[in-house]
C-alpha cells in the first residue's frame, strides 16, 4: 500500500475536520431577464486579486501547505499586471485582455451557478470572475441578496474592519503591535458610544421617504449578511481565519460568529470616511512649521517662505476645473483673527493608552512576516499549521493612515473618435487580500446598478454604472476638519495645568466627556501575542477629540478636532442610494445633484452617451470671514462654525453652487489635485508639481494638437501616467537647466548627469527591461535619483531654513512619497506604507521646482520670493545639486532599498513592487509597480434610454 505525503495526510484530515467545509450546491432557478444596457459591451473594469475573499478553514490549510489558493480569489491579478506591459499595445479590441467585461447580465456559457437564498431574490455567479448579480423580485430581497452575497466573498475581512472602526481589533484578534496600533488610529478618529452610533442610524429615518428606504434596504442587507452567518457556520464553510483566531472550534464547532449590526455599517462608514472622505486637522502640525519659520526669518520673510511651502491657493497648481470659473474655500483670510499658536516647545500629542498590562506594557516587538507569502508551515498537523499566521498582526502595520488616492480621466465627446464621451477612472483605494472592495451587480425595483462598494456597505454599489451612465470618484480632501484651541480648567476649582480634564466652553468649565474601550486579549492559534491589557481613552470636547495639549501665551490649552461628519456618518447614504436609481439619475445634472448629498469629500465624475460632469462633494462648512482654517482656532463663538449646534454637530454647510461643479468640460482629469481655483487644499501637496501633472499633460496635449480619443488610448494616457516618475517628468529638467549652466568637468560627475538625462529622454519611466524579467529598464538611473532625492532636497533647503524649521517642515508634509515608501526626509526614512502603488502623491516636488526655477532668474507665482538654495546664488546652489549627486552615486544599494519581509536588501525592482498585504490568511504574488487605481472603469456609452 502507497503511503501518502504528508501534505497529502494533512488535507485529508482537515477535510475530515471540516466534514462539510464547502459552499453549499448550487440550486436550479429560473435565469431573472438581464436589465436595460445600453453600453453595448463597451463598459470594462478589473479588481485585482480577485473577488472572493473567503477561504474555508480546509482552503486556508491547502494554501498553507500546498499553496493553492480557492477559487476567484486570485483571478484578476494577471491581467491586472500585465497592463503595464502591454498598455503600449493597447487597441479597442484587446482591452478584454486587460479588462472584465462589464455589461450587465451573465451570459448563458458564462453561469458557474445559480442560487436563492431567500425566495424573492436569485444571485448569479459569472464563470469568468466569480462576481454575484444579484436579481430581486422584491427591493428587500435585493438588498438582502446583497448582503449574503458578499459575506459569501468578504465575510471575515468585514468582521476585522467592524473591530477596527469599533476600536476592539485585540480582544477580536490578539494583541499583536499592529493590531493595537490600529485600533487606536481609528479609535482616536471615531471614538463613539454605542448610543452616537445608534443615534446616527435613528437619523436617517428623519430624512423622508428616501431616509425611510435607506434604513430599510440597510436592514434586509443586515439580515443577509446574518444569514450566511448562521448558515456557514452550521454548514461548516465560514472562513477558515475564525478558527485562527479562536472563536470556532475546527473539531467541534463550538463557538460563535457575533451578528452584524446596523450600527455596525455606521462603524463600516466612518472607517472608510476617516481613509479616504475627511480632509484637514493638520493644523497643530502646521502651527509648528509655520513659527520655526517665523522665528528663523522673522514674521515677515517667514510669512512668505510659510506661504510658498503651504501653497494652499497655488496660483501653478494643475485644476481639476480649467474653464475660468474660480470656487473659493477653505482659504486663509488676509488678516486672520482667533489664531492660536502655541509657545514653543510645549505642544504634546494626547495620551491615549492608559493601564497597560502584561504584554501591553512591554515594548513592541513584533516580527514582520512576509505579505506575499506565508511560510511553511514545520508540522502537517492541520489546526496547527495556522498557527501564527496573524503573529504580526491581522492587519498590516501602516493601514490606519489616511488614504488620499484614485485617479479620474473624462473626455467629452467633443475630443473623442465616436462623439461619445469616454472615461478611464476609479478608486485608488490599495492593495489588500482580500480587496477591500467588493464586486456585483443589483438588480430589483427601484435599483439598476453594477460595479464595486466597500465591502460591508454594499448594499447599493458606491462606484460603478448604471443602465446607460456610470460614474466614479478620487479623494478631495478638501478642509473639512478644523482644529479649536480650548482653554483649561478645573470644575472644581483651582490652577488649571495642560493635565487638566475641565475646559471653557462659552464662559463654563466643563469637564471632558471619557470615551474608553477596555481591551484585554489572550494568545491565539494565529497569534501568540501574551496576554495584556489597556485603557483606550478619548478625551473629548464639544468641538471633539482632543489630540494635543500646549501652552499658549503662557495658559494651558488644549487642541480639539472638529470634524463636520462627526455624528453624520451615514448622511452620505441618499446619494448613493440615488446614483443606483435609474429613475433618479437621468442627466448630468441630476447626478450632481445626487452627489451634493454625499458629505464625504470626494470628486465625483460622470459620463453618459452625450454628456460628461463633475462635483466635488463635501460637507463644506460655512466658517466665520476672519478664521483661518489652516492653524488652530479660539474656541469662541466668534470663530465657530456658522449655524454650529453642538449637541448634534449640525452646520450650515456651503451651497450646491459653491461646490467646484462642471458639465461637458472639455476634458477632466484628477489624481488626488487641486479641484478649482480658489480652492484651498488641506495640505501643502495641491502645488506647482503634483501627479495630476502626469494626467493632465497627456490628455491636454493630444487635444490641443487636434487629436481625438477612444477607450484604448485613453487608457494609455492612464497607463503611461501610471508608471512614470514624477520628479523626472517635471522636476528634473529644471535641475538639469540649472547644471547645464557650465560644462561639468569632472568625468564621473557628467557621467552620473548623463545617466539622468538619457532616463529623462527615453521618458522616466520605471518599467522592466523585459516584462517578467523583474529588473528595469534605467535600474542604474533610477537608483542614482531615488538616492538623490533625500540629499538633494536637504542640501537644497535644510541651510537656509535651520534645521529646526526643516524639521518642522517635514513634520508637516514628507519631502518624498517614493513607490518603495523609502527616500522621504532623511535618506533611510521610511514614511507610509510600502508596496502600495500609489506614490508622489505627497513631496516637495513643486517647492523644489519653484527654488530651482527662482535660482535660474524666472519670475516664479506662489514662489518665496528670494530663493533659498545656495543662499539664493546659482553657482553655490549648482554645486550643492552636483555635490548631493555624487554623495547619492556612493550610496549603497542595500541602503537606498532596505529589504523588508518580503523583499532582500538591495532589490530595487521588489521594493517598489505591489504586494497585496494580507487581512486573512491568504497571500497574493508580487506584481510590478503601477500607480493605477486597485478598482477600474473603461466606459464608453454608444446610447442612451429615451427622454
Amino acid at each position: 500500500m502507497l503511503r501518502r505525503s504528508r501534505p497529502t495526510a494533512a488535507l485529508a484530515a482537515a477535510a475530515a475536520i471540516a466534514s462539510v467545509l464547502v459552499a453549499p450546491p448550487a440550486v436550479a432557478t429560473p435565469e431573472p431577464e438581464p436589465a436595460p444596457d445600453y453600453c453595448r459591451e463597451q463598459c470594462h473594469h478589473i479588481l485585482p486579486p480577485g473577488q472572493n475573499g473567503n477561504a474555508t478553514f480546509a482552503e486556508l490549510v491547502a494554501h498553507m501547505l500546498l499553496g493553492s489558493r480557492p477559487a476567484h480569489s486570485d483571478d484578476q491579478l494577471a491581467e491586472y499586471d500585465a497592463l503595464v506591459g502591454g498598455y503600449s499595445e493597447l487597441t479597442t479590441t484587446t482591452i478584454a485582455e486587460f479588462f472584465n467585461d462589464n455589461s450587465f447580465g451573465v451570459r448563458p456559457d458564462d453561469v458557474e451557478r445559480s442560487y436563492q437564498p431567500r425566495e424573492d431574490v436569485t444571485i448569479v455567479r459569472d464563470r469568468t470572475a466569480g462576481i454575484p448579480h444579484i436579481y430581486g423580485t422584491t427591493r428587500s430581497g435585493t438588498t438582502f441578496g446583497a448582503g449574503y452575497a458578499t459575506a459569501e466573498d468578504k465575510l471575515f475581512l468585514m468582521d476585522a474592519m467592524r473591530r477596527a472602526g469599533r476600536g476592539e481589533v485585540t480582544p477580536f484578534a490578539g494583541g499583536a503591535p499592529a493590531n493595537r496600533e490600529l485600533e487606536q488610529r481609528f479609535f482616536a478618529t471615531s471614538p463613539y458610544t454605542e448610543q452616537e452610533l445608534q443615534q446616527q442610524i435613528d437619523s436617517v429615518a428623519t430624512r423622508g421617504e428616501r431616509g425611510r428606504q435607506a434604513l430599510a434596504d440597510a436592514q434586509s442587507y443586515v439580515d443577509g449578511i446574518n444569514a450566511y452567518i448562521e448558515q456557514s457556520h452550521r454548514g461548516r464553510y465560514f472562513p477558515g481565519e475564525y478558527v485562527a483566531t479562536g472563536h470556532v472550534d475546527p473539531i467541534t464547532n463550538a463557538g460563535r460568529i457575533e451578528p452584524f449590526e446596523l450600527t455596525d455599517l455606521v462603524v463600516l462608514a466612518s472607517l472608510v470616511g476617516a481613509q479616504f472622505g475627511g480632509g484637514g486637522g493638520n493644523e497643530v502640525q502646521n502651527a509648528v512649521a509655520r513659527m520655526a519659520l517665523h522665528e528663523r526669518f522673522g514674521p515677515e520673510r517667514g510669512e512668505e517662505v510659510w506661504k510658498a511651502f503651504r501653497a494652499e491657493n497655488d496660483p501653478e497648481a494643475t485644476s481639476t476645473i480649467h474653464d475660468g470659473r474660480s470656487f473659493p474655500y477653505g482659504v486663509a483670510p488676509q488678516d486672520p483673527e482667533g489664531v492660536v499658536l502655541p509657545d514653543p516647545g510645549s505642544v504634546v500629542a494626547q495620551q491615549l493608552v492608559f493601564d497597560p498590562t502584561g504584554s501591553a506594557a512591554q515594548p513592541a516587538a513584533g516580527t514582520a512576516r512576509p505579505e506575499s507569502r506565508n511560510p511553511a508551515p514545520t508540522t502537517d498537523d492541520p489546526v496547527e499549521s495556522l498557527r501564527g499566521i496573524f503573529s504580526d498582526g491581522l492587519f498590516p502595520a501602516g493601514m490606519g493612515e489616511p488614504r488620499g488616492m484614485s485617479n479620474a480621466l473624462v473626455v467629452s465627446g467633443a475630443h473623442t473618435e465616436s462623439g461619445h464621451p469616454v472615461a478611464v477612472f476609479g478608486p485608488q483605494t490599495g492593495y489588500f487580500a482580500p480587496q477591500l472592495l467588493t464586486l456585483q451587480e443589483l438588480q430589483g425595483p427601484g435599483i439598476s446598478s453594477k460595479g464595486a462598494s466597500f465591502a460591508g456597505l454594499s448594499f447599493y454599489t458606491l462606484l460603478g454604472r448604471g443602465q446607460d451612465y456610470a460614474w466614479s470618484a478620487t479623494t478631495a480632501s478638501q478642509d473639512i476638519i478644523d482644529t479649536y484651541a480650548v482653554e483649561l480648567c478645573e470644575p472644581g476649582g483651582g490652577p488649571a495645568t495642560v493635565d487638566s480634564n475641565g475646559y471653557l466652553f462659552r464662559g463654563e468649565c466643563l469637564p471632558m466627556q471619557l470615551v474608553e474601550r477596555e481591551n484585554a486579549w489572550q494568545p491565539n492559534l494565529g497569534d501568540g501575542t501574551p496576554e495584556g491589557s489597556y485603557r483606550l481613552v478619548s478625551f473629548r470636547t464639544a468641538y471633539g477629540p482632543v489630540t494635543h495639549r500646549a501652552t499658549a501665551d503662557g495658559k494651558p490649552v488644549a487642541f480639539a478636532l472638529a470634524r463636520s461628519t462627526f455624528l453624520h456618518e451615514v448622511d452620505s447614504i441618499i446619494g448613493f442610494q440615488e446614483f443606483n436609481d435609474p429613475g433618479a439619475i437621468t442627466s448630468a445634472a441630476d447626478f450632481q445633484r445626487a452627489a451634493h448629498d454625499i458629505n464625504f469629500t470626494f470628486n465625483w465624475f460622470y459620463a453618459d452617451a452625450d454628456d460628461t460632469a463633475y462635483f466635488n462633494s463635501g460637507a463644506n462648512v460655512v466658517r466665520r470671514p476672519a478664521v483661518d482654517p489652516s492653524m488652530p482656532i479660539a474656541a469662541d463663538p466668534a470663530y465657530e462654525w456658522q449655524g454650529w449646534n453642538p449637541a448634534d454637530n449640525t452646520v450650515d454647510l456651503a451651497p450646491f453652487e459653491q461646490h467646484p461643479n462642471s458639465i461637458n468640460q472639455d476634458y477632466y482629469t484628477s489624481w488626488n489635485n487641486k479641484q478649482a481655483p480658489g480652492t484651498a487644499g488641506d495640505r501643502a501637496e495641491k502645488n506647482a508639481v503634483q501627479r495630476g501633472d502626469l494626467l493632465d499633460a497627456r490628455v491636454r496635449e493630444r487635444i490641443e494638437a487636434g487629436g481625438k480619443f477612444n477607450r484604448a488610448t485613453l487608457t494609455q494616457a492612464m497607463a503611461e501616467a501610471g508608471v512614470t516618475d514624477l520628479r523626472v517628468e517635471r522636476v528634473l529638467p529644471d535641475l538639469l537647466r540649472l547644471i547645464d549652466r557650465e560644462p561639468v568637468t569632472d568625468p564621473r560627475t557628467a557621467e552620473l548627469v548623463n545617466r539622468l538625462r538619457t532616463w529623462l529622454a527615453d521618458g522616466g519611466r520605471r518599467v522592466e527591461a523585459k516584462p517578467g524579467s523583474r529588473r528595469y529598464e534605467h535600474a542604474e538611473a533610477i537608483e542614482l535619483l531615488d538616492a538623490w532625492w533625500p540629499r538633494l532636497v536637504r542640501g537644497q533647503f535644510e541651510p537656509s531654513l535651520g534645521a529646526p524649521a526643516y524639521r518642522a517642515l517635514t513634520g508637516m508634509m514628507q519631502i518624498n512619497e517614493s513607490p518603495s515608501g523609502w527616500q522621504n526626509g532623511d535618506p533611510d526614512l521610511h514614511v507610509g506604507q510600502g508596496h502600495q502603488g500609489s506614490a508622489f502623491q505627497f513631496g516637495w516636488f513643486g517647492q523644489v521646482s519653484k527654488d530651482i526655477r527662482a535660482v535660474l532668474g524666472e519670475q516664479v507665482p506662489g514662489g518665496f520670493g528670494e530663493p533659498l538654495c545656495g543662499g539664493g546664488d546659482a553657482t553655490a546652489c549648482r554645486q550643492v545639486l552636483l555635490d548631493t549627486l555624487r554623495q547619492a552615486a556612493e550610496t549603497p544599494v542595500e541602503q537606498t532599498y532596505p529589504g523588508d519581509a518580503d523583499c532582500e536588501p538591495g532589490d530595487q525592482w521588489c521594493a517598489d513592487a505591489l504586494v497585496h498585504s494580507k487581512i486573512g490568511g491568504i497571500a497574493q504574488e508580487k506584481i510590478s509597480w503601477q500607480n493605477r487605481p486597485t478598482y477600474q472603469q473603461v466606459v464608453e456609452f454608444p446610447a442612451h434610454r429615451p427622454r
